[in-house]
């Protein structure tokens, strides 16, 4: 439950310990989490795939700032009975997660930011532009937006778009609801409004972080990764070669392969295999 509204959730994976809250880019409900990362993360840890208000199958009018997201994905957080995760975000996740580390640090345990960029990021108001170009685009040569916006155009990047919208497809029971049209719009303002804050009232967190970047990324320029790592006081940084802004997605297995290890020295212990079914639902 979050100001009221119940956002939907799937959790999965190995129970106990520091559950992984996972928080997606713009313009995704629940079915655009990727099935190879999640599968992979969820065979060592608890992982949490949270919606975002007014999206999917959650309630109440889309949110259209970063910080009103934070608070919705707070009150989730709590709502489920825990009081300290582990959070992975994706591009627009990335900038939700790492307002939630600032505003509730006591919350946050570690972070793994890929695709995203700091309030006052570089170039991050000129996000609605790309998209919408990329997607008009797209329309016209009849193309899912996607393969434009968030690979690359080399035969690298082509086979690991068409590969990516095939794993997209695999789920055929209990899909979320399809996203409405205002939501990329709204959430498109959001990004716009925090590329536009100050980049001088950041203090640097001392939060460890996780830092994956694609060294193409149109949507969210590289200069961005560097500028997040400067902003933690612990931080690892991997940029991937010839990826656009679904660098994960492309290094799907190398993705899981860091997040894993970069959590995992957090308790010191070996990975466990997953042992339980999915749960699915709102909150």
């Amino acid at each position: 439950m979050a100001a009221g509204r119940s956002l939907a959730y799937r959790e999965f994976g190995r129970p106990g310990g520091v559950p992984l809250v996972f928080l997606n880019h713009l313009g995704a409900n629940l079915d655009n989490a990727d099935p190879r990362i999640m599968d992979g993360l969820a065979a060592h840890r608890r992982v949490i795939v949270l919606g975002y208000r007014g999206v999917g199958g959650s309630a109440g009018r889309v949110r259209t700032t970063i910080e009103e997201m934070a608070a919705d994905t707070a009150a989730a957080i709590r709502a489920l009975g825990h009081n300290k995760v582990d959070v992975f975000g994706l591009s627009m996740g990335g900038m939700v997660a790492q307002e939630l580390a600032e505003s509730v640090p006591e919350l946050v345990d570690r972070l793994v930011l890929v695709g995203s960029g700091p309030r006052g990021g570089t170039d991050l108001t000129r996000m609605s532009g790309v998209t919408l170009r990329g997607t008009l685009k797209a329309t016209a040569t009849r193309k899912d937006p996607k393969t434009l916006l968030f690979f690359t155009r080399t035969a690298a990047g082509r086979t690991a778009a068409a590969s990516y919208l095939g794993r997209l497809a695999e789920r055929t029971a209990n899909r979320d609801k399809a996203v409405k049209p205002g939501v990329l719009l709204a959430q498109l303002a959001a990004v716009r409004r925090w590329g536009a804050l100050p980049a001088s009232t950041l203090a640097r967190s001392s939060t460890p972080a996780l830092i994956l970047h694609g060294d193409s990324d149109r949507m969210v320029p590289p200069a961005n990764a560097a500028a997040l790592a400067a902003h933690f006081t612990e931080a690892a940084l991997e940029v991937f070669a010839d990826s656009g802004h679904g660098a994960a997605f492309q290094n799907h297995a190398r993705t899981v392969q860091l997040t894993l290890e970069f959590l995992d020295r957090q308790t010191g212990s070996p990975a466990a295999r997953n042992t339980t079914s999915p749960n699915q639902g709102d909150i």
